[in-house]
């Protein structure tokens, strides 16, 4: 199936499911996740998130979408980076898209767009971060059938995703 990577809003994407790269405790925050919040429907999404929470980091949980264009929100704890840990943040930011992927199937979604999960005020570095992301994207697109598209927001990282197709 189609995976593709679009400079765009998360937000305003028509997909089946939309992921928010969320924190253990699925709690509105800044960056990609208030966005999403804002754009859903804050209190809605809140308090649908809360009866989810907390998760663990690499965990995925769906809520449905309230006032985005997307069905869903997959919810999804990536790793705070640490280059101490390069292994285990790899480990947790691969396990964050694949339990999304898997969250998006078992409910019959047929299209999922992703932000680049942990690249904001995580600091994931970005570069490392969409390698990551594509990996494991790839990965699972090899037995399942789903349309995939990774957003990127910022123009760094759009520029960064044009390099490493």
């Amino acid at each position: 199936m189609p995976f593709a990577i679009v400079r765009q809003d998360i937000t305003k994407m028509t997909t089946d499911a939309i992921v928010n790269a969320a924190n253990t405790d699925l709690a509105m925050g800044g960056g990609v996740c208030g966005a999403i919040f804002k754009a859903a429907g804050p209190a809605q999404l809140q308090a649908a998130c809360d009866k989810l929470a907390p998760i663990k980091t690499g965990e995925a949980v769906i809520t449905p979408g309230f006032g985005l264009p997307a069905k869903f929100v997959i919810h999804a704890a990536g790793p705070v980076y640490r280059p101490a840990k390069k292994e285990q943040n790899e480990q947790e930011l691969r396990a964050a898209y694949t339990n999304s992927l898997k969250r998006a199937v078992e409910n019959g979604c047929e299209s999922i767009a992703f932000p680049l999960i942990s690249s904001g005020i995580y600091g994931y570095p970005k570069e490392e971060a969409l390698k990551v992301a594509t990996s494991a994207i790839r990965d699972f697109l090899i037995n399942h059938d789903l349309d995939v598209t990774l957003v990127v927001y910022d123009a760094a990282s759009f520029s960064v995703s044009r390099e490493h197709p």
